[in-house]
Parts: structure tokens; sequence; C-alpha cells
């Protein structure tokens, strides 16, 4: 009875100070204890993932929690055993555990399979069984600008994020794609996996020094953290007058979602793609995964444009 005389106690404070009500109502049955999802990160702090699915799950009433966590490689074992033993409904990785969590959990969604990477995690029954919504993401955010069948793409990168794009839009139609990167054994396996598992034809490009986009290039792509909060005033090593107005340039940086890249493209006429759009996009997707409620991406894009001015 004590629990129910608080919480009769909080309506009453709450209508008289008129404060937000609490997260429960005396016609429902009382209920403390929110659904957990979360993040495992490093760094943690400028992902601003928790603010977007809590304004979702605040939107639509969901009796949900998001946890933001600082974890790496080294802890991710211990914090996947942790979220079992919480009963987490779910997480998402991100860098620098896309991969590394996939020996932690229980099994692969398809597309986390042919990508080899994982950024969102499903508790189905009782395992844990890893997904990949960041290429989904994207594509759907490109194609609001550009169809990729028939193009032909650059890309910046060879991580968890570039290999989900990769695929992704393979998938949908792009008929070449060229991976830029430094590491020449990390490009090659992702061109390797585009020419296994898709029908683009993919090669490697070694990135030493400014690279220059060749002619005939569609859509430009970073799928690197060069960029990233805290490293605003970072740039990518790219000769900005092969930049054409005809081309797509888009960052997967959601913070901040105006990059240097975003900038420059745009003084140089490019059409232009922010990281927003890609993070709201696999957030939905992923709270379906979850909830089971499809949730309204303006609600996520709004409140994260409210946090950085957009």
């Amino acid at each position: 009875m004590m629990d129910l005389r608080l919480a009769k106690r909080a309506i009453r404070l709450a209508k008289r100070h008129r404060t937000s009500p609490p997260i429960f109502t005396m016609s429902d049955e009382l209920n403390f204890l929110p659904s957990l999802t979360g993040s495992f990160a490093k760094p943690a702090a400028e992902n601003p993932t928790v603010e977007m699915v809590e304004a979702a799950y605040r939107h639509h009433g969901l009796h949900w929690r998001y946890i933001n966590t600082e974890v790496g490689p080294e802890n991710l074992g211990a914090a996947v055993a942790g979220a079992r033993a919480m009963n987490w409904a779910g997480f998402n990785c991100s860098l620098p555990n896309k991969v590394e969590v996939i020996q932690h959990i229980d099994g692969l969604g398809e597309s986390a399979s042919v990508i080899g990477a994982v950024n969102c995690v499903v508790r189905r029954g009782d395992q844990l069984i890893g997904e990949n919504t960041d290429g989904k993401g994207f594509l759907k955010s490109l194609e609001e600008i550009v169809d990729p069948a028939g193009k032909r793409i650059v890309m910046f990168g060879a991580g968890g994020a570039a290999r989900a794009i990769g695929v992704e839009v393979a998938l949908a139609g792009a008929t070449h794609i060229t991976i830029v990167n430094r590491s020449e054994e990390r490009g090659n396996e992702l061109v390797a996996l585009l020419n296994d598992k898709t029908s683009a034809e993919a090669v490697f490009e070694k990135w030493d020094g400014d690279y220059s986009v060749g002619e005939g290039v569609d859509v430009v792509i970073n799928a690197t953290s060069i960029g990233l909060y805290p490293d605003v005033d970072a740039r990518l090593a790219l000769n900005l007058e092969s930049l054409t107005a005809d081309m797509v340039v888009a960052d997967v940086i959601p913070n901040p979602p105006r990059t240097n890249l975003i900038k420059d493209a745009e003084a140089r006429g490019c059409k232009v793609l922010d990281g927003l759009g890609m993070l709201v996009n696999q957030g939905i997707t992923g709270i379906e995964y979850w909830t089971g409620v499809t949730v309204d991406g303006g609600v996520m894009r709004a409140r994260l444009e409210e946090l950085f001015g957009a």
C-alpha cells in the first residue's frame, strides 16, 4: 500500500505545481520497471542517439529507457553479459565495437551476417541477435536525393559503417564502388566482400595524401570518423577541386551535422547529405526491432536539430 499512496501523492503534487505527470496513471497497473535499451561505444559523450531515441519513446508514450554508456572492446564482453543479466531488450554498438561484439552474442541477422558488422542487438527469446541498420539508414537517406542504381561511388573508409553502406548501396544497384582507405588490408577485405556478395564492381585505392575523385563519379561518401566531435576542425585528405556540382557528397558524421566536408562540398555546388538522416533512419529500424512500434522520425530529427541548431 505504501507504493500506491506515494503514487497518488505524486499525481496530486504534479497537478498542484503544474509539472509533467509521472510515467504511470492510476487507471493502469503501476509499473516502475521500464524496458531497457542503450548503447556501448567509446567515446560515448558525443553520441546523440540517446536524445533521439528517448524523444521517440516519450512521443509515443513508451515505457522504455535508453542508456548511453562508454564501453570499449576490452570491456565489451562484460557489458554484454550485464545487458543479459539485466534483461535489456537490446542495444546499439558504435565505434569501435561493431565487429568485436559478434563474438559475445548468439547469432546474426541476414544483413549483419553479410556485412560482418553489428550496430544493433535485439533480444529474441533468451538470445541476443545482431542486426545491422547502418546501411539501410544511409540508403534510405541517399534515396531521398538520388537513386544509387547504376551509379559510380567513391567511399572513404573500410570499417563497420563503410561495410554496411557498401553492401546496401551495392544491393541497391550501384555499379562501381571505389574503396579509399589507408589500410590496404582492411580496404581489400571490403572490396573482396563486395565483389563476392554483390553484383557491383569494387576496387581499392590507397589513401595516401589528398585523394582526387575521378571523372564520372556520382556519389562521394565519408564513412570514416574524420570530423566527429570533438575533432570538428578535421578535414578529409581530399582534393576539393576534384568535386563537381553534379556529384552528391554524403557524410555519416551526425555530430556536428555540418562537417567541413559538407560545407566544402556545398561551396563547390554539390548536393549534400548530412549524417542526421542516416542516424534517424537507422534509429527508426532499431526501435522497431526492440519495441515493435514504428516511431515518428520527424520527432527524432527535430530533437537532433534542436541540439545542434541545424
